[in-house]
């Protein structure tokens, strides 16, 4: 391949480098010195002028130091409700000593000379604002190109700062345009009409929780859910059986970034979930032939399953946005669960707390979420005051326990916690109170319907959630050697289950035979 050169031989990465130093001084920013003159002498020529642009200009998006100082002191004005003219001001200007810096009454008056009139004044005022935006990029990528010819920084820091840094770029100039509310209320009444024709009646994504969908309708695009609770509530367990339910029975696309736990121990959480097989021995591998039957049959509904699971630690927000739109866009995902938030990082931006940055990511959630159209579900942890209330039914969360940042509460459509009341009971007590098996999904704060307490049905034995009503599963699984019939039953098979009676097991459409599988090699990962 050819490589580039000039007259003295340089090498190609000395031309990049010139190529930077070029952006940085030789060539000329972004600016328009007469749009700009145009729009302070239009401010000061029409009463209602500075209310159409307040939200589009900013002192530094005008390029002349002059014409920053003298838009300072319209704003100014603007804030107190002032009239603004020429003379006020000058008056301004003279008060913040700064008339003589301007260029004096001289250079405003012959700023207001210069218009006519104010007729085209949104339309220059945008103008100025994407030649400051376009100085803001170049500026941006000038600092960013000399980081990364420094080797001395870390490329993965380098990356985060990037992100960061284009990230609050893109926000402080992110405008979204009133609509008249026709079209808004033809979307209103399609939307109710497609709920209607549903046979489940929900107008949002069905959880498979059917109390909960009734109370949410499904959950909502452009919502953002919380979900929190004490450790050993059973958060993930909650959101993985969640989205099997979502994901194998209702073929809906999920996506699930764990910060906590690696891809394949959320799948063995997944195989406990949908095979009924209990969590050790799945860890140890000691099962029985009867049992390695059941994981060979039940297994083949997660493939094919349209879940992706990320298990990047120490996400960031900015990490987050990208990844999530590409699962949007390439997937067609329709829902985004995030184990957990606390977890997350906004790296690249600089913060005076970690509650502040907490708050950042929180509020950035809520924007993703109204951004892509779809829910985003993030778990949470509570602080530890839950386990300083001394009486077991005080220890029920509620919104203040939110850990380390009040913007959770804030930002969020629906607040949620999940709370066991038999992991603060104690055996001494009366048995007939005895709440074992029993979940309470707590809908805490809810913006667009009621709140009210779901009751559930936790199996621990398969860190699963379902239905209060459904059958108790623990009981039914005392079967399973009378279900699937197993002469050596009590002993462990070990590597091998070939043949026996898992040639006995019905294939099911559409999934590869593996009656034939053999467990003494790794197997394959899960297609997720």
């Amino acid at each position: 391949m050819a490589e580039f050169s000039n007259d003295r031989g340089a090498k190609p990465f000395q031309k990049k480098t010139q190529a930077v130093d070029f952006a940085e001084g030789s060539k000329l920013q972004p600016q328009d010195r007469e749009v700009e003159e145009a729009v302070l002498g239009a401010l000061m020529l029409e009463r209602d002028a500075f209310g159409v642009v307040c939200d589009i200009l900013k002192p530094e998006s005008f390029y002349d130091p002059q014409h920053q100082k003298i838009y300072e002191a319209i704003q100014a004005l603007g804030l107190k409700q002032e009239p603004i003219d020429m003379l006020t001001v000058v008056q301004q200007l003279r008060l913040e000593g700064r008339l003589d810096e301007v260029g004096g009454a001289l250079h405003i008056s012959e700023l207001t000379s210069k218009v006519v009139s104010a007729a085209h004044i949104e339309t220059h005022a945008r103008i100025v604002a994407q030649k400051f935006l376009a100085r803001q990029l170049i500026e941006f990528c000038s600092k960013i190109a000399g980081k990364a010819f420094d080797e001395s920084y870390d490329v993965d820091d380098l990356l985060q700062e990037a992100e960061g840094e284009l990230f609050g770029i893109s926000q402080n100039n992110l405008k979204k345009d009133f609509v008249q509310i026709d079209p808004v209320i033809t979307e209103a009444i399609e939307q109710i009409a497609a709920a209607g024709q549903k046979e489940s009646g929900l107008s949002g994504l069905a959880t498979g929780f059917h109390k909960l969908d009734k109370l949410t309708s499904g959950w909502q695009n452009s919502d953002l859910i919380i979900i929190a609770a004490r450790p050993a509530m059973g958060k993930t367990a909650f959101v993985l059986s969640m989205a099997k339910n979502m994901a194998v029975d209702y073929n809906t696309p999920v996506a699930l970034f764990s910060l906590e736990m690696s891809n394949v121990q959320l799948v063995k959480r997944l195989i406990c979930n949908v095979c009924e097989l209990e969590g050790d021995k799945i860890k140890s591998g000691k099962l029985t032939q009867a049992e390695w039957d059941q994981l060979q049959y039940r297994v083949r509904r997660l493939f094919s399953a349209p879940l992706f699971v990320d298990d990047t630690a120490a996400l960031s927000i900015f990490e987050l946005r990208t990844k999530a739109r590409r699962l949007v866009r390439e997937h067609g995902v329709k829902i985004i669960i995030i184990d957990y938030l606390q977890l997350m990082n906004a790296n690249g931006m600089k913060f005076g707390s970690r509650e502040q940055e907490v708050s950042t990511i929180s509020r950035s959630l809520k924007q993703l979420a109204k951004e892509l159209n779809i829910p985003i579900i993030a778990l949470s942890q509570l602080s530890r005051k839950v386990e300083d209330r001394k009486d077991s039914n005080s220890k029920r969360p509620q919104l203040s326990d939110l850990r380390e940042s009040g913007a959770i509460e804030q930002d969020a459509d629906i607040v949620c916690f999940i709370h066991r009341p038999e992991y603060y009971m104690h055996s001494s007590e009366d048995s007939e109170k005895s709440v074992k098996g029993k979940a309470e999904f707590i809908v805490a704060k809810h913006r667009n319907g009621a709140v009210d307490d779901v009751e559930m049905r936790f199996v621990a034995r398969f860190a699963r959630f379902q239905n209060w009503e459904d059958s108790n599963i623990p009981d039914r699984m005392e079967t399973i050697e009378s279900r699937f019939g197993d002469d050596n039953s009590s002993q462990p098979t070990g590597s091998s289950i070939a043949g026996g009676s898992v040639s006995d097991v019905p294939n099911v459409p559409g999934v590869p035979d593996m009656h034939d599988a053999d467990f003494s090699t790794p197997a394959e990962p899960l297609p997720f």
